[in-house]
């Protein structure tokens, strides 16, 4: 068999597959018809693909035809499990995905339409996961809670799963964790949920030592193996742990925080922010935003790197470093173009 046999050979088995994974069945002659062969050439693609791991069941009869069955591994995708789970959880977090501005689950930033794709390729990957990968799955999206994505610490897919379990199962989790001085302590937790908030992924848990809601940053953990024995989830803080997160990281947004109101959709204000600050949303072209920064002057730049109208009414440092910066900005312009005109 020549080359370029081969490759024809090949691209025609990835248009097959691509075909199997578009709908529930096909016949043989529709396949035949849409690929220019024999149907005889089809039955030996058919098991040229069943050799390389995919299930092609085939039925007989007036309704007979070929149809691509659930999988037992996950061969010519060349995707290990961790990865496999984590483009899974990718799309059904895409095709979640709605205005940061609602208290529902946050997605902004995607592009538009792109939820539909997301959850059609989803359906194809779930189509092919091995039942070994599928409670993973289920867990990770029953208690993950998707927000804007991008910009923060990598964060194991095997990590995400591994809390997730515990959340599904009710089970505590014994965790060491790092915080923001570097100090590692051992932490007991009743787990929840988890959030991506501020472009990074946290656990919503109860502290069994500090007997209160706390909110843990997942790139930060490292559990402790086995888990723990089960216990009895308590009414959730607020009634929705989306909010209580969000509020949670606003609340170490640093020293210095304002509430200013910017002349501009929630969805184009969440788009530009950094990743400590919550957006509000008030009406089609009004949101506030929840904003702070460890000195006033750079909660002002934050503020005008927005590049939106808004408005504050504090505190007065910040007040201060805006008319300066304002000030500034003027003094750099060439002689003349001071003003506007």
């Amino acid at each position: 068999m020549s080359a370029r046999t081969t490759r024809d050979a090949a691209a025609r088995l990835l248009r097959l597959l691509a075909l199997l994974q578009s709908r529930t069945a096909w016949s043989g002659p529709e396949l035949a018809e849409r690929l220019h062969v024999s149907t005889r050439t089809i039955r030996a693609d058919i098991d040229r693909l069943r050799d390389l791991g995919y299930p092609v069941a085939a039925t007989t009869g007036t309704a007979g035809g070929y149809r691509l069955g659930p999988g037992a591994r996950l061969p010519p995708l060349l995707l290990d499990d961790d990865e496999a789970v984590a483009v899974a959880l990718a799309l059904r977090t895409a095709g979640t995905a709605t205005p940061i501005s609602t208290g529902a689950p946050l997605g902004g930033g995607a592009a538009p339409g792109i939820e539909e794709t997301s959850l059609r390729a989803l359906a194809k990957l779930e189509q092919l996961l091995p039942a070994r990968l599928r409670p993973r799955l289920a867990a990770l999206a029953a208690y993950t809670l998707p927000a804007p994505p991008g910009g923060g610490p990598a964060v194991e897919a095997d990590l995400l799963a591994t809390l997730a379990g515990a959340c599904r199962d009710r089970r505590r989790l014994r965790f060491d964790y790092r915080d923001h001085n570097d100090t590692t302590t051992v932490r007991d937790t009743e787990p929840h949920r988890l959030v991506c908030a501020g472009r990074r992924w946290y656990l919503l848990a109860w502290d069994v030592g500090r007997d209160a809601w706390r909110t843990f940053r997942v790139d930060r953990l490292t559990p402790r193996t086995p888990p723990g024995p089960p216990f009895t989830p308590r009414p959730l803080p607020d009634g929705d742990a989306i909010s209580y997160v969000t509020k949670g990281v606003a609340s170490v947004l640093g020293p210095c925080r304002t509430i200013a109101t910017v002349q501009a959709p929630a969805e184009v204000v969440a788009e530009r922010i950094p990743p400590v600050a919550r957006v509000e949303h008030l009406d089609a072209g009004t949101c506030l935003l929840h904003i702070g920064a460890n000195t006033p002057l750079l909660l002002a730049a934050y503020l005008v790197a927005l590049g939106l109208d808004f408005t504050v009414e504090g505190p007065p440092e910040l007040l201060d470093r805006l008319r300066d910066v304002a000030a500034r900005s003027t003094a750099a312009l060439p002689p003349g173009r001071g003003t506007a005109t």
